[in-house]
């Protein structure tokens, strides 16, 4: 069985290589064709040895084709994975940075609020352009598996204007489907479930064991665990009032709706300092800077680790490879993937990009139908798909003034902002950012003018002395260095698409 398999944004080492592993774990895949494409010619040389390593030392008689030309990469591919992470951390700092000024208090920012809708404005652009590529030079109906944030937007302007068939993929529904079966003692295969909204606000809405409904009795078993009853202090509120638990982290979902993070004395209330993840300011920027700047100094070390087996039970739970599997082989996945709704829930609008379950074999994709959510969960997505429409339509038009009425619809920063602090919020990004925003180039130019002369709207608007409510210190090399295993680690979870300026 042969056939290409190429990687956009593949100098993500940690992500790259396991990607990598499980899909040469499938045994019918052990002569497939895998090209590697990435900006940054020192990242993607040193993940090839790695991932070149991998191959040999598992006998496999796979050359990685590795090039900084996309458009060569994608020649032939039937499938392309794509990581990208346009602006690398320095764009990424003014996403979160700026906000900060006026009072906007991000753990992420990759996915919603000021920092998501951003990402998804250098985003967008490129990955039409990569679409573009695909439709050219790729093999006929190639699919596009798409892990980059901000993954509902990205996956909605592929399909609406991209012209290819394209499945957002993330693993937030299997973490805390793990969470879920540990609360009540279970192993998670004895767990099943089913989940549906949209991506990082998926809610579990049926849960079973062995037959039995544990969906109501979820609450209690939160509130009683000795961890999650303390890290997850946003995601039990959610549950209790509105009766579902959510997929995403405790400081992912804190900035997605108005409530837990617009009060800087009452963000520690609802977040946890023990791990990023869990609501510190600026959480996953630190550990992005802090992972590479310790990939770079370590790499040397990597090479003298043993390479990886590719054995089906060191499979990671990343849809990916399955997916690949199934469509190839005929044999049944299920997962929960990022689609286009088309009344799939159907009290969500049509054109949104939902994540519902799906079924794949060597007929295809198949997305069975779930009906209504929940009212309140069904709110909550609808608040910030109204958001991610504009976000979307304002990177394809390059029209700014949408952009700014997404900033204005979004659940966090319309609860700390008024409307002049957003229009000059949104002059600043646009300006900081100018390098990866082409479209909107006169946009650009004329937020210049307004900072310049110290008017945006009529009236300047002080920059408030905010450093964010829970910020830690980027650790050094040196101080990583106590803990290798903890670097290696870190560095590994925070790469996903790090440093890609352009794909």
């Amino acid at each position: 069985m042969s056939f290409k398999v190429t990687f956009i944004g593949a100098g993500s080492i940690g992500f790259t290589r396991n990607l990598l592993r499980d899909l040469l774990s499938v045994p019918e895949f052990r002569d497939i064709r895998v090209a590697f494409t990435d900006i940054s010619e020192r990242n993607l040389e040193m993940v090839r040895q790695l991932c070149q390593r991998d191959i040999d030392a598992n006998g496999l008689p796979i050359r990685i084709e590795a090039t900084t030309d996309r458009r060569e990469a994608l020649k032939d591919a039937k499938y392309v994975f794509c990581t990208i992470r346009v602006g690398g951390l320095e764009a990424f700092r003014t996403d979160i940075e700026i906000p900060l000024r006026y009072g906007v208090d991000q753990c992420v920012g990759d996915t919603l609020c000021a920092g998501g809708i951003m990402y998804g404005q250098r985003g967008i652009p490129v990955m039409l352009d990569i679409c573009r590529d695909i439709r050219e030079v790729a093999a006929k109906d190639a699919l596009l598996l798409n892990y980059a944030n901000p993954m509902a937007m990205l996956t909605w302007a592929c399909n609406k204007y991209g012209g290819v068939r394209t499945i957002g993929l993330c693993h937030g529904v299997q973490h805390g489907h793990r969470q879920i079966a540990d609360v009540f003692g279970l192993k998670k295969e004895e767990v099943d479930i089913v989940c549906a909204g949209i991506n990082h606000q998926t809610w579990y809405i049926q849960i079973r064991h062995k037959g039995r409904d544990l969906t109501g009795e979820l609450l209690e078993a939160f509130e009683r665990h000795p961890v999650y009853s303390r890290t997850e202090k946003v995601r039990i509120d959610m549950l209790r009032r509105f009766g579902y638990y959510s997929t995403e982290s405790n400081g992912h979902l804190s900035e997605y709706v108005p409530w837990y993070r617009k009060r800087p004395e009452e963000i520690p209330e609802w977040i946890d300092l023990g791990s990023w993840i869990n609501g510190e300011t600026g959480g996953y920027l630190r550990v992005c800077i802090e992972g590479r700047n310790w990939f770079e100094t370590d790499f040397p070390n990597w090479m003298k680790e043993p390479p990886l087996a590719f054995k089906p039970e060191h499979r990671s739970e990343e849809h990916g490879s399955y997916i690949i599997e199934s469509l190839e082989t005929g044999r049944l996945y299920r997962g929960h993937f990022n689609v286009v709704n088309n009344g799939v829930i159907s009290n969500l609008p049509h054109d949104a990009v939902v994540e519902v379950p799906g079924y794949v074999d060597g007929n295809g994709i198949n997305i069975p139908h779930v009906g209504d959510l929940p009212l309140g969960p069904a709110a909550v997505c609808n608040a910030s798909i109204s958001v991610q429409r504009l976000a979307v339509e304002a990177a394809v038009r390059g029209d700014d003034l949408l952009l700014r009425q997404a900033f204005l619809m979004d659940p966090l920063v319309g609860a700390v902002c008024n409307p002049k602090e957003i229009w000059q919020m949104v002059d600043e990004m646009l300006v900081a950012q100018e390098a990866w925003l082409p479209q909107y180039r006169e946009a650009v130019a004329a937020a210049k003018a307004r900072l310049e002369t110290g008017r945006t709207a009529g009236t300047l608007i002080p920059h408030r002395d905010y450093q964010g409510a829970a910020r830690l210190k980027v650790r050094t090399v040196e101080e990583m260095a106590r803990d290798r295993e903890a670097a290696k680690r870190n560095a590994a979870a925070a790469d996903k698409g790090q440093d890609r300026d352009r794909a």
